[in-house]
């Protein structure tokens, strides 16, 4: 056992040795906009990880050696369970009546991007906190891992494996470079450039600057939160929320086709997949649908505001932002269900967002198909295409695998949520919010209200529903199996 968690621990400290600067950006936004200047928090932050990281790895400097696959997906889940922890301490001493689960809880959705808060009154919070909630969801976007296999083999250590058990998706095995540091530094860049794209599309909208990078934080990484509790509503600006829209659907479509894109100078990787087409698709269909409710039921009666409500909605939700410019939750009943179905399946794979992905949802209805000609002509051969190629048995044993498992942790932390006394509407939607990382649900947890009125018990659940989603199941359900702890 000692053998298996010490090489794991080296390469983490080496991690927290790579987080300690991000405590670095709310400082400086601390330094010149903050009235009572919390530089020591954010300061006592930095040197907290960096001292921890700098322990750990003087203590397992002697166990370094190349990943297994099961080292990765511990060091991967050790990741993901213990930054948010590093992340919420300045929150916990700094937000007024914020209990230690509610911090991590807050850090936990910003880090998986998840969007859901438990904390009211963001617009009296000190600007480098709302910094700090947002900056946190811009790395959770494409995820911290991917920046860490982009620098590991810079210490020497492969980054195959962790790229494996992070990459959200089924074709995990893809890689669009020869090396994978060099498809990981490509990502990163491609995210960056997009970003700074976003936050100067923002500031042109009319934010100002420190609004404009929050936002673009959390736009990129399909986060959702704002340091408004009224979200984009807050601003009531047609032309912000049309930029919202524009960058949540380029944020939801797979980085890793970006930079194909950019790497040949030609856009067919885009206009020729399957799954982007698909997914551009059910955006345009549901926009339909949604804006010609809202004039049938007389929400509104303009046809152009009727369009930006429903395209802003329908993108933010489908993408798995959770942004919101109104309580939907108040609109026909028929749509803040169909909102909350889109962000189950609707953003693609190797994008920021959540859910399932639209590659699954697209192999499932093609096996459903594949099926119903079977019935018909038993004795057809009818593969399961993707792109003009076969997808192999063992890619759908997993999709399919992987559905049977999403379904049954879904109910079974409804179950859970509902002995707590929780309505059935909370209950469901909170577990669906989390585990698809959606950000807000229904009922007490809808648009117009937050996390903050769940008990601690509640909000632990959810908290692990978020990593259950982020690392999409499987990830972290495969340490709960005997397998994987014998030699």
């Amino acid at each position: 056992m000692q053998s298996l968690w010490l090489p794991v621990l080296s390469v983490f400290s080496r991690v927290l040795l790579a987080f300690a600067p991000a405590f670095l950006v709310p400082m400086a936004w601390a330094w010149f906009l903050d009235k009572d200047h919390h530089v020591l928090v954010w300061a006592y932050g930095f040197a907290a990880t960096v001292v921890s990281g700098w322990v750990l790895w003087l203590l397992t400097r002697q166990h370094r050696r190349e990943l297994l696959p099961r080292d990765g997906f511990l060091l991967v889940n050790l990741v993901w369970l213990v930054l948010p922890a590093y992340a919420a301490a300045p929150l916990y001493f700094t937000v007024p009546d914020l209990s230690l689960s509610k911090a991590y809880f807050e850090a936990m959705s910003a880090l998986t991007a998840t969007g859901s808060t438990a904390i009211s009154g963001l617009d009296h919070l000190p600007v480098s906190i709302n910094v700090w909630r947002c900056f946190l969801q811009l790395l959770g976007g494409l995820g911290i891992m991917l920046l860490v296999v982009a620098i590991l083999p810079l210490l020497g250590l492969g980054g195959m494996q962790l790229y494996k058990a992070e990459t959200p998706g089924p074709m995990k095995d893809t890689k669009f470079t020869p090396r994978i540091s060099e498809t990981a530094r490509g990502l990163w860049g491609v995210y960056a450039l997009f970003s700074v794209a976003c936050m100067l599309a923002y500031r042109w909208a009319g934010m100002d600057w420190a609004d404009a990078f929050m936002h673009m934080c959390t736009t990129m990484g399909l986060g959702g939160f704002s340091p408004y509790d009224a979200s984009i509503g807050h601003f009531d600006s047609a032309r912000v929320e049309w930029v919202s829209v524009v960058f949540m659907t380029m944020a939801g479509i797979s980085f890793l086709r970006y930079f194909v894109v950019l790497r040949s100078l030609s856009l067919r990787p885009i206009t020729g997949d399957r799954e982007i087409r698909t997914y551009l698709a059910v955006l345009a269909v549901s926009v339909a649908v949604v804006m010609v409710l809202l004039l049938v039921h007389g929400v509104t009666s303009e046809p152009l505001e009727a369009l930006r409500a429903s395209a802003f909605h329908v993108v933010s939700l489908a993408t798995t932002t959770g942004y919101a410019s109104g309580d939907y939750a108040q609109w026909p009943v028929f749509i803040p269900v169909l909102l909350m179905f889109l962000g189950c399946f609707a953003s693609c794979a190797g994008s920021t967002g959540g859910g399932i992905k639209m590659v699954r949802m697209v192999l499932l209805v093609k096996q459903a198909r594949r099926e119903l000609v079977r019935i018909i002509h038993p004795r057809v051969v009818n593969p399961v295409t993707l792109g003009g190629n076969v997808v192999p048995p063992q890619v759908m044993n997993a999709v399919l695998g992987y559905m049977l498992i999403y379904g049954a942790a879904t109910m079974g932390l409804t179950m859970l949520l509902l002995l707590t006394g929780l309505d059935i509407v909370t209950a469901f939607s909170a577990v669906v919010a989390t585990v698809n990382n959606i950000g807000p649900g229904l009922g007490l947890v809808g648009p117009a209200s937050n996390y903050s009125v769940l008990n601690d018990f509640q909000i632990v659940v959810l908290s692990f529903a978020m990593l259950l989603g982020r690392l999409e199941l499987l990830t972290v359900l495969v340490l709960f199996t005997g397998h994987f702890w014998r030699k």
